[in-house]
Formats: C-alpha cells, structure tokens, sequence
C-alpha cells in the first residue's frame, strides 16, 4: 500500500501537470463561456485526487508528504530568524532604552522576544502595537488602543489607527527600535506600511532601528502590477509589485536606498538576517501572521484572494477557512456552503455576515497552486466579474483600485481582458523592478 500512495502522488503531479497545460490551452483557444467550466473541473479533479491519496495514507497509517500536507503549521526547518541571532544584536543593546515593535509572531523559539529582552536584564521601556495588535487578538482592521501588557506590566502604543506613526515624543526617550514581525511577502499586507511609518520617525529623530529579518512565505516569486503613486494607502505605499519577492530586511534596505521616506535624512538602520535561508525553500510557519491567515494554505492563497477585499465576494472571514474559499450568496456555481458571523479577534462584521454564500474550497488548490503557480491568480477575479448579476457592485472601485495599485486591473477586467492580456503588461515593469530591487537583496532563490 505504500507504494502505492508513492505512485498516486507522481501519478498526481503529472496529471496536474496535463491538466494546467490542456486548461491552459483550452482556456485560450476556447469560447469564454467555457473558462468557468475548465477551471471548476480542475479544482474538483484536483480536490478528488488528494482525497484519494490522503484516505490511502490514513487507512494505512502513511506519513504525509509537503505536497499533500493537512492543515497545519510547520517550523522554520533549519532556518534561524533574525531574532534568533542573539550573538549578533544583544550586545548592541546595553545601557540601551529599547522600545519593541512586536506582535504574537515575535519569537525566539517559542518565548517571546519581548521576555527574551527582559530575560537577558536588558532594558525595555515600551511596546509599539500594529494591526491586530501585540498579542495578536485584534480583527482585521479593528482599532488597536493603547493599553498595558498584562504579563510584563509595560506600556503598549497603538500604531495602528489614527497614529500611525510614533511621534517625537514617543521617541523621545528612546535609544533603539526593535522591529520583529513576521511579514507574507504581499504589498497590501499592512507591516510593511507601518514599519515604513517607522523608519521615517527613526530618520526624523535619528533613532537608530535594528530589523530582525524573518522569511518570506511568498517569497519565492514576484508577480502583479507596480503600484502607481496615485493609489498610496496604507494598503501600498511604494512602487513595488503586488508580489515583491523580498523579506521586510531587504525593503528597509531598499526604502533607504531609494529615497522613499519624506526626509532628507535615511533612517539609521541596521538589519539581522536570517541564517540558512534562500527564497526557494518550502516551508510553514510557527505562529500565524494574523488571525485570518491560519494555515501554509491561506497564506499561499492569500496574495490572489486578497484582491477580493475590494470586491463583492467572501473569502471566508468569520468561518474557520479564512482565504482558503470564496463564495457569495449570488454565486451559481461551487460545491461548498459557507455562513460568515462574528468571530471574536478574527473577524467583525464580516461581508455577507449571517447570509449563506456558495463556492469553492481551495485549500487543496492552493497546494498544487504552491508547487506549479508562481503567479498571482487571476481566473478567479475574472470568473466571478462574469458571472456576478449586477457587475455596476462587483468591485469596490476605490479599495480595489489601492489594493491592485492602479485602475488598470479592474477596468481590463471589466472590459474583457483575458489574464495573458493583463500579464503582458506586467512583464517590463517586473523585470525593471527585479533590476532595481538587486543591490538591497540579502537572500538567493
């Protein structure tokens, strides 16, 4: 029976191999009625196919391999983050007031960098809180308040909010910043912002900022549109692609680098890289970024189904497969049957909150996606514009516009552009942008 299941994998990946081919092909020679169709056939197909290996593998008590891996996080593997290299940064801080900008993921091993700090004498002072707040209990987009942490009784400002960068004052009495989060490797993910927002205080007040790298789950490609200056939020604010392919490190180095803070002076910077580590390994991660990406698969399918946000669709906020579904009430098509509600530091007031949606599981895809996809995925978005009864409500025009970095993706969609019409205009710009990005690089592919 084992080797069986070792031959219903390989059978597995050449038949999904095939199936992207002939789909893909299909999918360019065909008649646009029938996109939709191919695409359902594949995720079912696909979805039969790992049920089948995985009941082999229960039935006999089989390991399970990357590639038809559960719902589950895994470790770093021999990769050591930069917080882990204490011998590199502990040092630099004595007799050094530290402030920290930490959340839930903020680790060294499985104690909190925070307590790592005040474990080695050294002296913390305050806790900076970003989206989703310290400990990782807030919602997406909830307010974060300022407050106390509970267990090392320190003082917690909010930067997420209407004070999205620490003030003067706040700095004051501060002789170091310590940024650890760990990022996904997605522009509208909103770390980035805010540890942009805080190197641009670093440079006003010259505070020095040290940057404990971690990996990029995402970072082993580098696809969408570069944003335009226009569309600038907090959910973008540089000139990079949707998918950058860097880890926070890498882009400190490259904001410096490029003049993107609104000073004349560079944030003094230094960045603690991680070791063993190059952007082609697969690996999981230990802690979840945020509440609503859980598992390896919602994060893999976080960089295509986050374009939803700007869109009349669920990606499953308030259910218990956050980014690893879509569906709608309005959705014709799909096999699986969704409720969103209210889900306590997860989700608030989620779209079609206490209305039955219908559409697709994904979790699945999302691990052939991983291993044959290193794009972002747009048959989806263009799929559901199709098929959506009133299109004039499918897309929020100005939040998608500034998750998308631009209005060009949305109107080509509305006009009809297939996904090889939309991706022949990204080609330049993400060849000039990997140009560009190549003296602030740490890590290898």
């Amino acid at each position: 029976m084992a080797s069986l299941v070792i031959d219903l994998e390989k059978l597995f990946a050449l038949f999904a191999l095939n199936l992207l081919a002939s789909m893909r092909y299909h999918c360019m020679n065909f008649h646009l009625k029938y996109k939709s169709l191919f695409l359902i056939l594949s995720i079912l197909s696909i979805q039969f196919l790992y049920a089948v290996i995985d009941d082999a593998k229960k039935n006999k008590g089989e390991s399970v391999s990357i590639l038809t891996s559960p719902k589950r996080h895994f470790n770093y593997g021999n990769i050591k983050v930069g917080a882990e290299r204490t011998d590199a940064y502990f040092s630099l801080l004595d007799s050094q007031r530290i402030a920290v900008v930490a959340n839930k993921t903020s680790r060294i091993g499985k104690v909190h960098l925070v307590d790592s700090l005040l474990g080695a004498k050294l002296d913390v002072t305050t806790i900076f809180a970003l989206e989703h707040g310290f400990r990782g209990d807030a919602a997406n987009g909830q307010h974060v308040v300022n407050g106390k942490d509970p267990k090392t009784g320190l003082p917690i400002l909010s930067l997420y909010g209407s004070n999205k960068k620490p003030s003067p004052e706040q700095l004051e009495n501060i002789d170091v910043v310590i940024f650890d989060l760990q990022d996904v490797g997605v522009r509208f993910y909103t770390y980035l912002s805010s540890m942009h927002y805080i190197m641009q205080a670093c440079a006003e007040t010259q505070t020095k900022l040290i940057v404990l790298d971690r990996p990029n789950p995402n970072g082993h490609y580098t696809d969408g549109p570069i944003l335009d200056s226009k569309y600038r939020s907090m959910v973008g604010m540089h000139p990079i692609p949707l998918v950058h392919g860097m880890t926070l490190g890498e882009l400190a180095f490259m904001i410096n680098g490029e003049g993107w803070l609104e000073t004349k002076d560079t944030c003094p910077l230094m960045v603690i890289r991680c070791d063993h580590y190059s952007k082609s390994m697969s690996f999981g991660l230990p802690v979840s970024p945020s509440p609503n990406l859980p598992t390896f698969e919602s994060i893999i399918l976080y960089p295509s189904l986050g374009l939803f946000e700007g869109t009349e669709m669920s990606m499953g906020r308030g259910t218990n497969m956050p980014f690893e579904c879509f569906g709608a009430p309005w959705l014709k098509m799909g096999t699986y049957y969704f409720t969103p509600q209210d889900i306590k530091g997860k989700a608030f007031n989620p779209p079609f909150k206490g209305k039955q949606c219908r559409g697709y599981l994904l979790h699945d895809f999302a691990r052939f996606y991983m291993v044959l996809h290193k794009k972002v995925y747009l048959e989806w978005l263009i799929m559901l514009y199709k098929d959506c009864p009133d299109k004039s409500t499918f897309f929020k025009d100005d939040f998608f516009d500034k998750l998308a970095g631009n209005s060009e993706l949305r109107k080509d969609i509305m006009a009809g552009k297939t996904s090889a019409n939309i991706r022949e205009k990204w080609a330049v710009p993400l060849q000039k942008f990997k140009q560009e990005r190549q003296p602030y690089l740490i890590y290898s592919l």
